[in-house]
């Protein structure tokens, strides 16, 4: 049994609904599923997908924030990285990078490798955010209140964690076509540019 009730939009929904709230962010996306389904909604040189090292998108996002500082940064995350590498939690909310925003996507199971169940439905990802010193944080499960939050946080001083809850269902979605060295120079490139594409 979900420990929330109701329908919940699928993870791919909600990450169309936060992309499309973008303009000049760095984006860094965790690895699997979450890196394809951007790619496939929204392709910009300023996204940064992880095609392995799974759980070092937040550490990969802070540094860019801290290299950065005038630049908001936004990490597209899910559920399973965050418990893959917690501790980076406790570094963000330490080192408090001002323009550091972590949306974590949250659908209690491991959905790029068969949807085995992960611990975030006993262990609150967000109150885990909040204790590390994340300046703003918030949990939804609507795709309303994952927009206005979203909003709101690119807007403030954070660093901020969103956890939005999502459906198990995921798209049919192919594969990220950039080759790493390439993606990584065009990151680079709008990281240091600052234009919007």
């Amino acid at each position: 049994m979900r420990p929330e009730e109701g329908v919940l939009t699928s993870r791919s929904r909600a990450i169309g609904a936060v992309l499309e709230l973008l303009t000049d962010e760095l984006v860094v996306v965790c690895n699997g599923l979450p890196s394809r389904e951007v790619y496939a909604l929204r392709d910009r040189p300023e996204n940064f997908y992880m095609i392995g090292s799974m759980g070092l998108a937040p550490a990969i996002g802070l540094g860019v924030a801290l290299a950065q500082p005038r630049r908001k940064v936004v990490v597209l995350d899910g559920d399973g990285n965050v418990l893959m590498a917690m501790g980076t939690l406790a570094t963000v909310g330490a080192l408090k990078p001002r323009n550091f925003v972590h949306i974590v996507f949250d659908n209690e199971v491991y959905g790029s490798t068969g949807n085995q169940p992960t611990l975030s439905q006993t262990v609150r990802l967000e109150q885990v955010a909040k204790a590390a010193g994340y300046r703003h944080v918030e949990r939804v499960r609507e795709l309303d209140d994952a927009v206005f939050e979203a909003k709101t946080m690119l807007k403030e001083d954070g660093p901020s964690f969103l956890l939005v809850k999502v459906s198990e269902l995921a798209e049919d979605v192919g594969r990220v076509e950039i080759e790493p060295a390439a993606m990584t120079e065009r990151f680079r490139k709008a990281a240091m540019g600052g234009a919007v594409t």
